[in-house]
């Protein structure tokens, strides 16, 4: 079968003039050596940078609750400060990647990190709801995730690429695990403010690591002055991506994908105290349950499925394997059982998800990959500013089996879809 959703745009005349390139030879790359295993320096230091902004990421997002509460914000106020952070990462996403594009992959991993790093100070030096509004406007540009998609891109082949951006969600998931764990000794021993803190001094460290460690341009390409030349941010630029038609479709199936666990995970904390009656820690475990599982199957389990089967059948399988793990999810009536759901739904969502982000990037011309991360970023950041109040009317009128109804329907669609689309 022809790998139709990977296959490369073909060259035009527009392709060939003004923006004339040509994809050099690899260079020796610099190394290191960890226990007998050789990296690629600028990908370790990349993994590394990923693991240090996972930590701060959920640092802060451990103590953001408890620092609205101290400062008086309602349940409702801090909904809006949670919609304002998605609106924001929504427009900076596809700007962020089309500036890495054009100035390299150590620029925008340093944007990325001055960015979050601006943003955890004014957030430990909050004192009022309107600087903690404040502090959530930096994060347009906190793209770290995205720019070491973008630089993980750039230094691997086509064939490797799904596995190497899978590796990236492993390095993501031991920061996952260990963030909440140390914001909550920070704040148990200091403050709220010192956990912010301590997230913006993690940034900082990882602009020094990129800046030391990452070299200037990452894309193995040569472009004329007249592509340096052009406009750093172009919209037009980014609509003409977004609307190719291999892009358009996989942009949208990920959209349609993402909605239903959007919403789910929008409420999955209430649905945990409320729905299964779980304490705090309870819920801590289950979500330690959900972010180790999900690094297992980021990290290994996508780089064996890439090298024993094609992208579209990873595609359209793991699809089909979402339909009845959400059906399943609908007749849930215990935390054991929603343990059970959890394991096939996580492991068709993370699949799903690299396997697209991977064949966007071959949509486009090497020049364009960053761009093409920022609109797929963008999807997740447009599903998280309406989950929250999607999820609410849903949980509120229909109860918590609606979520594993809505996503068996939306996924029922979208793998009816996928296999008409690659079909044999």
């Amino acid at each position: 079968m022809k790998n139709r959703m990977t296959e490369k745009p073909k060259a035009s005349d527009d392709d060939k003039s003004p923006e004339m390139k040509q994809e050099m030879p690899p260079e020796k790359t610099d190394e290191v050596k960890v226990f007998g295993w050789r990296f690629n320096k600028a990908v370790f230091v990349t993994h590394i940078n990923i693991f240090l902004y996972s930590t701060c990421f959920w640092i802060q997002t451990g103590t953001l609750p408890y620092l609205t509460k101290k400062l008086g914000v309602d349940p409702v106020m801090f909904g809006y400060l949670q919609t304002t952070f998605a609106v924001v990462q929504l427009a900076g996403g596809p700007l962020f990647g089309q500036f890495g594009d054009k100035m390299g992959g150590q620029a925008a991993m340093m944007l990325a990190f001055f960015s979050a790093s601006l943003s955890y100070l004014l957030l430990g030096m909050s004192g009022t709801f309107l600087m903690l509004f404040i502090s959530r406007l930096p994060s347009v540009f906190m793209h770290a995730m995205q720019a070491g998609q973008m630089i993980v891109t750039d230094t691997s082949s086509e064939k490797e690429r799904a596995g190497a951006l899978g590796m990236l969600g492993l390095s993501y998931g031991v920061g996952m695990v260990l963030g909440p764990f140390i914001g909550g000794l920070v704040i148990k021993f200091f403050s709220e403010q010192s956990a912010a803190y301590t997230s913006f001094l993690g940034s900082l460290l990882s602009v020094y690591l990129t800046w030391q460690f990452i070299p200037q341009k990452t894309k193995r390409i040569v472009v004329t002055s007249e592509v340096k030349e052009q406009s750093l941010l172009s919209i037009k630029k980014i609509l003409q991506l977004a609307t190719a038609p291999g892009a358009l479709f996989l942009l949208t199936v990920r959209a349609l994908a993402g909605i239903p666990i959007g919403v789910f995970q929008s409420m999955f904390s209430v649905v945990a105290m409320e729905t299964f009656k779980l304490l705090p820690e309870q819920n801590g475990y289950m979500m330690s349950y959900v972010g180790i599982l999900t690094m297992i199957v980021q990290g290994l389990g996508v780089k064996v499925l890439t090298k024993k089967f094609s992208e579209n059948d990873i595609l359209k399988w793991s699809s089909f394997l979402l339909v009845w793990s959400y059906l399943a999810l609908a007749f849930v009536k215990d935390i054991f059982q929603m343990c059970l759901v959890m394991t096939p739904l996580v492991v068709g969502l993370a699949s799903s998800n690299i396997v697209i982000s991977s064949a966007l990037t071959r949509t486009v011309s090497a020049l364009d990959t960053g761009v093409m991360l920022g609109l797929n970023m963008a999807v997740n950041s447009f599903i998280r500013s309406l989950s929250p109040t999607v999820g609410g009317y849903l949980l509120q009128y229909f109860g918590f089996p609606v979520f594993g109804y809505l996503g068996f329907t939306m996924l029922s669609f979208v793998t009816i879809l996928l296999f008409i689309k690659f079909r044999e």
